[in-house]
């Protein structure tokens, strides 16, 4: 049944001579100006579907869906992440393998939902959330995205950097190695304009370079294959502690990353799909919901190669006893590990010497090469996010040379100054605080994905059901609450009252902001008694997904 507003709204829509889409409620502004200057990034083309007939499932179908996953699943494979992977092997050894894959589980049931926000809609989530939130809010929620993309950034360039000053036996400082890193970012960005194809395969390369690199090491190290088994997939921790829980919750941090959201729900919008038809729309998320799940499950196996390693050679080792080894081999890193009993703590630097003083120099050389396949390409995909996040929410209209130019400069002055002034002998640090900087973003890109993919007035008959809308607030609920642990954590550590007063006051806006946001979810999801205020007034108690189009233009497509 439909509210007399509804009707009305309806009504103006045709007198407006509006064409209507029945699998989509909204759509790209279609003004003149528009139609000029088409709003596209990394969408200069789109990959055409060919036709299969009536096959329930066809290999070149899914072969022309192959590419949007691959990209975003090169952000669980970024620097932060293989960091958190040996620190995991390194600190817990194969006990946590499957807190892993659990993550990368809850990971691929988001980016389901930021797929198919995508695919039907034709607006990536940034644009939805530009024409859905109110001013403040919005503005509040594009800041909080960009600093997770900063933050983000950061431990890519510095991992990349960290690559080369492997490389170069340390002739390369983390400062030039930025620079190079930021330079070939460049470059890289703009071989979409030789054809999206070619730059999806230039990204598969990076990620096959990778598997072979952390293959390597696994092949080498030759953990134990039982053991491995038994930490993937029987939940236990028998003698963890608070390092192992901290780490536990790190890994659920590192692994699902708020940028990574917008990220897919762009991406998709890559291929040519009639949005008109709703046999094409439901294909197209089943497709992509394929492509996603191998593109994780190659991710997985290859933070599972990084994690056995580390579990297998440097669980329960002492710097006194890796420091021996690496002064028996001749490393002229051995003053890395000081001369007492502590149990051995590595970082992406410290884990490449430590497999060079244990298995070879061939062992570092290939580590560094992964390393920096790994933060080149998370480099350019996180780029991709900083352009979507920027143009969707800020509706900017600028060539594509000055948005890749704007995107990366954010990034590069913090970049630059940790790697002048911090030693890279000592970035462990700076990770953590990167991580706690994340896991704060997350509410800013799980909760708007969960409120829009829950309406019918945005998704139709795609809206998510019951199932999903109770299990996917579970899920959210869950990995905000692990990592806001993981925040609290991280201040207590810190050990200093001025700190405190400033996250206490911090926290209070934090919250009140997620709380705002946790409110038009709940609503989206049908707890109607939340919808109160002049709301109520306006005939929509019984319709509380509506109130979030109020902002709609009125040249948008809708059909309720």
């Amino acid at each position: 049944m439909k509210t007399e507003r509804d009707e009305d709204f309806l009504e103006d829509q045709q007198e407006n001579g509006v064409q209507t889409n029945h699998y989509s409620s909204i759509s790209p502004s279609t003004s003149p100006e528009d139609q000029e200057e088409p709003f596209s990034t990394y969408f200069e083309q789109k990959v055409h579907i060919p036709e299969t007939g009536s096959q329930i499932f066809s290999f070149r179908k899914l072969w022309a869906f192959t590419g949007p996953g691959f990209l975003m699943s090169i952000a669980y494979l970024d620097p932060g992440n293989i960091e958190s992977d040996l620190q995991s092997g390194a600190k817990a050894g194969f006990k946590l393998l499957w807190v892993l894959l659990g993550a990368t589980i809850i990971g691929l049931l988001l980016q389901r939902l930021a797929a198919r926000l995508g695919v039907v809609t034709g607006m990536h989530l940034a644009e939805v959330c530009n024409r859905q939130y109110p001013t403040v809010p919005r503005v509040i929620l594009w800041l909080m995205v960009e600093l997770a993309i900063i933050g983000s950034d950061m431990q890519e360039v510095i991992g990349c950097a960290i690559a080369f000053n492997l490389l170069s036996v340390g002739r390369i400082p983390l400062w030039a190695g930025v620079l190079i890193t930021i330079t070939d970012t460049f470059v890289f960005l703009f071989l979409d304009k030789y054809g999206l194809r070619k730059l999806e395969a230039f990204f598969g390369v990076l990620i096959t370079i990778m598997a072979i690199s952390f293959g390597y090491e696994y092949v080498v190290v030759k953990p134990d294959q039982g053991e491995l088994l038994k930490g993937m997939f029987v939940p236990y921790c028998a003698g963890c502690g608070p390092v192992q829980l901290e780490q536990a919750v790190g890994i659920v941090g590192a692994v699902i990353m708020p940028h990574n959201i917008y990220l897919h729900s762009a991406l998709v919008k890559s291929r040519d799909v009639d949005r008109n038809n709703k046999k094409d729309v439901k294909e197209a998320n089943k497709y992509f919901f394929i492509e996603s799940a191998i593109a994780l499950f190659v991710s997985f196996l290859i933070n599972v190669f990084v994690v056995a390693v580390f579990a297998e050679a440097f669980y329960d080792k002492t710097n006194m006893e890796v420091n021996a080894v690496c002064n028996a081999t001749g490393s002229p890193h051995s003053n890395l590990f000081p001369l007492n009993n502590a149990t051995l703590e590595v970082d992406i630097y410290k884990g490449g010497v430590v497999l060079g003083c244990f298995f070879g120099p061939a062992a570092l050389y290939i580590w560094a090469v992964g390393i920096l396949a790994a933060g080149q390409s998370s480099t350019m995909t996180g780029t991709y996010s900083g352009q979507f996040v920027m143009e969707g929410f800020l509706n900017l209209r600028w060539s594509r040379f000055a948005r890749v130019l704007l995107t990366r400069s954010i990034a590069i002055i913090p970049t630059l100054l940790v790697a002048i002034f911090q030693d890279v002998q000592h970035l462990t640090g700076m990770n953590d605080f990167l991580n706690v900087l994340q896991s704060m973003q997350l509410p800013f890109a799980l909760i708007p994905i969960l409120t829009f993919t829950s309406l019918t007035s945005i998704m139709n008959d795609f809206a998510n059901g019951l199932v999903w809308k109770i299990s996917g607030g579970i899920v959210i609920l869950m990995v905000c609450v692990i990592n806001m642990y993981f925040v609290v954590v991280y201040v207590t550590a810190l050990n200093s009252v001025l700190l405190y007063v400033l996250a206490a006051l911090i926290s209070v806006g934090y919250l009140c902001f997620v709380a705002y946001l946790a409110w038009h979810c709940l609503i989206a999801l049908g707890v109607s008694c939340l919808d109160c205020g002049s709301r109520m007034h306006r005939g929509l108690r019984r319709h509380t997904d509506i109130y979030l189009l109020n902002d709609m233009d009125c040249d948008m497509q809708v059909d309720r």
